[in-house]
């Protein structure tokens, strides 16, 4: 559905983007992540039709953006990180007016479609000015799919919502990919990556860094925690030696992190054995993932 290949953007000097290259399948619900300034925003925008790419393309349902920018915003609904509100209209009037420049089929039932789908019932009479932040996000995700589009773009849809609501955003992404939507998604919220995305993609520096599914960036042994009586330079030089070792980390009071690229677990307790092994332990999280590729961001 979203096909992206050698896509850079560049400022003057600054890279913001860099052959970045993915895909993302029909129904599918990826989670595009990386630190502020890595280059999510700039790469979402150009999938949006919103921003021109330097160089590379990116197709969505078959139609590259550049070449056929409406097609592509009638399939596309983005919600940006600062959702495009007018405050001095009403819910129900600034989502009319939505539905109405994207063409929407039969706008004012498509109105009252959104309305109904992302909790607004109660306040789509109100100016939007007078919302609080929490339903004003619920507006710009309201825009974003009005008009029942194919792609949906949405950068940190869950800022300023509370708990609750971050619980029927969630749900909301996952009955729309049910019913063959392709989501992508950026959020700082790492457990709701963890808890809705199929798959996920990292972004560091304006390159990816690793996309693969949740389950196969979170397999175990892959980052192993020892606990030693000291971390000699000797003891870290083993550690890094290990076959699979990707890094190695001193966190200090005899703790290293280390990160590898297989199960590393038997190898790392027979090498940190002859320095005095206190503990060893493995998990991997998705933040442990996010921490390891994006140190130093």
């Amino acid at each position: 559905m979203v096909e992206v290949t050698d896509l850079t953007k560049v400022y003057g000097s600054t890279v913001a983007i860099d052959k970045v290259g993915f895909r993302v399948e029909r129904g599918e619900i990826v989670g595009f992540l990386g630190p502020n300034g890595a280059g999510k925003s700039t790469t979402m925008r150009i999938l949006a039709g919103s921003l021109g790419a330097t160089s590379g393309t990116a197709r969505v349902g078959g139609h590259d953006v550049l070449e056929a920018p409406r097609q592509v915003k009638q399939l596309v609904g983005y919600l940006p990180e600062v959702p495009p509100l007018y405050e001095d209209m009403t819910v129900r009037g600034y989502l009319r007016f939505c539905a109405g420049i994207k063409r929407a089929v039969q706008p004012k039932q498509a109105t009252e479609r959104a309305v109904e789908r992302v909790g607004l019932s109660d306040v789509a009479h109100r100016l939007i000015g007078h919302l609080s932040k929490g339903y004003r996000q619920r507006v710009g995700i309201a825009q974003a799919l009005v008009h029942d589009p194919q792609v949906l773009i949405l950068d940190e849809p869950a800022s300023g919502l509370d708990p609750a609501q971050r619980v029927e955003i969630r749900q909301l992404v996952k009955e729309l990919a049910a019913g063959d939507t392709t989501v992508i998604l950026s959020t700082h919220v790492l457990p709701e990556v963890e808890a809705i995305c199929d798959r996920v993609i990292i972004i560091q520096d304006g390159r990816i860094v690793a996309q693969d599914t949740v389950n196969a960036l979170s397999a175990p042994g892959r980052s192993v925690v020892v606990r030693l009586q000291s971390t000699t330079a000797a003891a870290l030089a083993a550690l890094a030696a290990v076959d699979g070792v990707q890094a190695v980390r001193d966190e200090g009071e005899g703790r290293v992190l280390i990160s590898a690229d297989r199960d590393v677990r038997a190898a790392v307790a027979r090498a940190a054995a002859p320095h005095e092994l206190l503990e060893l332990g493995s998990h991997r999280g998705l933040e442990d993932v996010f921490l390891q590729l994006t140190e130093g961001a």
